[in-house]
């Protein structure tokens, strides 16, 4: 591959969890929205892979059993494809693979419901590679609160041991996604954390009302920390009522939030493999034509900055 086009740094997808549930697919190829064979076909450099904690899985298995699970079957795969992907824990392992014409992997766990009330899981997995966790999903954990359409329940913050959370992930090196968190902890770890942070897979909340959405104030804050937020591609996040995603829908939220919080702390975060349909996109080979209709309006160097380096930038505010 022209290393020259390895540009995208997706900052979100849950393609791990289906490849540990299913014979038939794998990092490589199979079915579903992302794969490595997609990525080396449409200009990817980077994927950020959560190990998504299903509320399926809990049903019959501990939390930190299923990342183990899935982790393990992560490195199997990886090693089935040396040849085309590295892992990465940094921003300069990202820029060094690409440089060498290699994919990377970054680790991520979404859901802190793993940790429980033992602390010693974050470095824990740091030592495993992970290198992010997505604090909630859809329900409360011992870290915090997710979005809710009641304000009430929105207005919760930060559990007492969530900010011991913050501060521990902070002094590790372990970015902080805020995406799926209640309002009161986007505010409180804007608040208490010492670095930057991140929403790796939202929307914007003007264009489309889902609770998953970040308001006019939330992305504002993200500019103001440094921190970067990722344009999701499930159709319930981008317009109200609709079923179907467009590009024209993703290139109206990538517009907004550039507005909104800064061109340099917007990027993508497709959550692919977590979304019913990638709709118009198909699945990663729709990235090719978000890149065109990005040229119709935004410089090379915006371009880029979009695609990975303010991703990048941020990963170095808080890994180093």
């Amino acid at each position: 591959m022209d290393t020259r086009e390895m540009k995208l740094l997706d900052m979100h997808c849950d393609t791990l969890i289906e490849c540990w549930r299913h014979d038939d697919r794998t990092m490589r190829h199979g079915p579903g929205h992302l794969s490595l064979d997609l990525m080396l076909q449409n200009h990817g450099m980077a994927q950020f892979f959560a190990i998504y904690l299903s509320r399926i899985e809990m049903q019959t298995m501990e939390p930190y059993e299923i990342f183990q699970k899935v982790y393990d079957n992560y490195r199997m795969e990886m090693s089935r494809n040396t040849d085309v992907i590295r892992s990465a824990f940094s921003a300069e392992d990202i820029e060094k693979n690409a440089s060498e014409g290699f994919l990377s992997a970054f680790l991520t766990i979404e859901d802190g419901v793993f940790i429980g009330d033992h602390m010693e899981r974050l470095r824990e997995v740091y030592d495993k590679g992970v290198r992010l966790i997505t604090l909630i999903w859809g329900f409360p954990n011992t870290v915090g609160y997710p979005c809710s359409d009641d304000p009430e329940e929105n207005a919760r913050g930060l559990t007492e041991f969530g900010m011991q959370v913050i501060e521990e992930m902070n002094r590790i090196g372990l970015i902080i996604d805020v995406s799926h968190m209640s309002e009161g902890g986007f505010y409180d770890v804007a608040k208490y954390s010492k670095k930057p942070f991140m929403a790796t897979h939202s929307c914007a909340k003007a264009l489309c009302g889902h609770k998953r959405n970040l308001t006019d104030d939330q992305l504002r804050v993200i500019g103001e920390t440094g921190s970067v937020v990722g344009v999701n591609f499930e159709s319930s996040f981008l317009k109200d009522g609709s079923s179907y995603a467009t590009i024209e829908q993703i290139m109206r939220h990538l517009d907004y939030m550039v507005n909104k919080a800064g061109i340099d702390h917007v990027g993508f975060g497709s959550d692919f493999d977590g979304i019913d349909s990638a709709g118009e996109l198909k699945d990663y080979s729709g990235y090719s034509r978000v890149l065109a209709e990005m040229e119709k309006k935004y410089t090379d160097d915006e371009i880029d900055k979009l695609t990975h380096l303010n991703v990048l930038a941020t990963m170095r505010s808080i890994i180093g």
